[in-house]
C-alpha cells in the first residue's frame, strides 16, 4: 500500500509519493498505472519526494506516459506544498530542491488549508537548438518560433489566436518537446498561451512553459513587463513571470499549488489499480 498525496498548479496535476515508504518501486511502470485517467487515479504526472532535511528536498518527476523529464514549474510548487504538509509547518519557508535540470529554490506561503502561494527561482532562459522534427511539421516561416529550455526543452510559437491552432495534432507531430502557442494580451502585460507537454499532452497550464513563453513575448516585443513582470494566461489559470535584471534571462515563476486529495493506493497489479480516496479539495 502506497500513500500518496494529489495536488495541482492552475490544473496541471500530480500525484506526489514520499520516497521514504519504499527502497525502490518501478517508478515508470508505476506513474503510467496511476496517472491513468480511466484505470487509475489520473494525473498529469507522479513527483517523487525526498526529504533530505528540514529545508532540502528531492524531486524526480515521471510523465504521464511513464518518461522522467528534468523539471516542472507546477510540479515542484505541488512537491513544495507536500513537503510543506508533511512537516506539519504553518509560517513561510523556502527550500531548496534537487532536480534532474539542477538546483531550485521555492519560497512557499500558505494560503489556507489545501493552497499555498509559492515562487520558484527558475534560472535562467537559454537558447537550445531546433528539435528533431521540428522542420517536418511546415509551421509558418513569417510565424516568430524560438527553441528554449529553463532546464527541459520548449519551442514557443507566436500566433494570432490560440483558439483557432490545431494544438493537438502539431503537438503530436513533435511528442519529444513541450509546445507553446501564444498571443498577445489582453493587457500590454500579458499573453496567453496554450500548451502540448512532452509526455502528457494538452495540459491545462505548464509552469517551464510560462516562463520561456513570457520570456520570448518580451524578446519579440508582444509583451512589456509591468514592475519585472509578465501574467501568463492559461486554461487553467493564471501565473507570474518575473524577469530579473541585470541577470540576463533569469526569471522566478509565481503561482498557487492546491492539494485535491489524500490517497491510500494498492499495488497495482496487471489487471487493476484499487485506490481509496479523501477527497480534500476540487481542482
Amino acid at each position: 500500500m502506497f500513500t500518496l498525496t494529489k495536488h495541482h498548479g492552475l490544473g496541471n496535476d500530480f500525484l506526489v509519493c514520499d520516497t521514504a515508504q519504499v527502497a525502490s518501486a518501478p517508478w515508470a511502470d508505476l506513474a503510467r498505472q496511476w496517472c491513468d485517467r480511466r484505470r487509475g487515479v489520473g494525473a498529469d504526472g507522479l513527483l517523487l519526494l525526498t526529504i533530505i532535511d528540514d529545508l532540502e528536498l528531492s524531486m524526480v518527476l515521471h510523465n504521464a506516459d511513464g518518461s522522467r523529464a528534468e523539471m516542472s514549474g507546477n510540479g515542484i510548487r505541488c512537491l513544495a506544498q507536500a513537503a510543506f504538509l508533511a512537516q506539519r509547518r504553518t509560517d513561510p519557508v523556502t527550500y531548496s530542491i534537487h532536480t534532474d535540470a539542477g538546483l531550485r529554490t521555492v519560497a512557499v506561503e500558505p494560503v489556507d488549508a489545501v493552497t499555498v502561494q509559492a515562487s520558484v527561482s527558475m534560472g535562467a532562459v537559454t537558447d537550445l537548438d531546433e528539435p528533431h522534427g521540428w522542420a517536418a511539421i511546415g509551421a509558418d516561416p513569417m510565424r516568430p518560433v524560438l527553441h528554449l529550455s529553463t532546464g527541459n526543452p520548449h519551442t514557443v510559437v507566436g500566433v494570432d489566436d490560440v483558439r483557432a491552432v490545431d494544438l493537438l495534432t502539431l503537438g503530436r507531430q513533435v511528442p519529444h518537446i513541450n509546445l507553446e502557442i501564444i498571443e498577445p494580451g489582453p493587457e500590454t502585460s500579458g499573453i496567453t498561451m496554450r500548451v502540448h507537454e512532452r509526455g502528457a499532452g494538452i495540459t491545462e497550464a505548464c509552469g517551464t512553459g510560462a516562463c520561456v513563453s513570457a520570456w520570448a513575448a518580451v524578446h519579440w516585443g508582444l509583451a512589456h513587463p509591468k514592475d519585472g513582470e509578465i501574467l501568463v494566461h492559461m486554461d487553467g489559470g493564471d501565473a507570474t513571470v518575473r524577469l530579473h535584471q541585470p541577470e540576463p534571462g533569469h526569471v522566478t515563476l509565481v503561482g498557487p499549488a492546491v492539494l485535491v486529495a489524500h490517497l491510500q493506493i494498492a499495488a497495482p497489479t496487471p489487471s487493476a489499480t484499487t485506490t481509496t480516496e479523501t477527497k480534500t479539495a476540487g481542482s
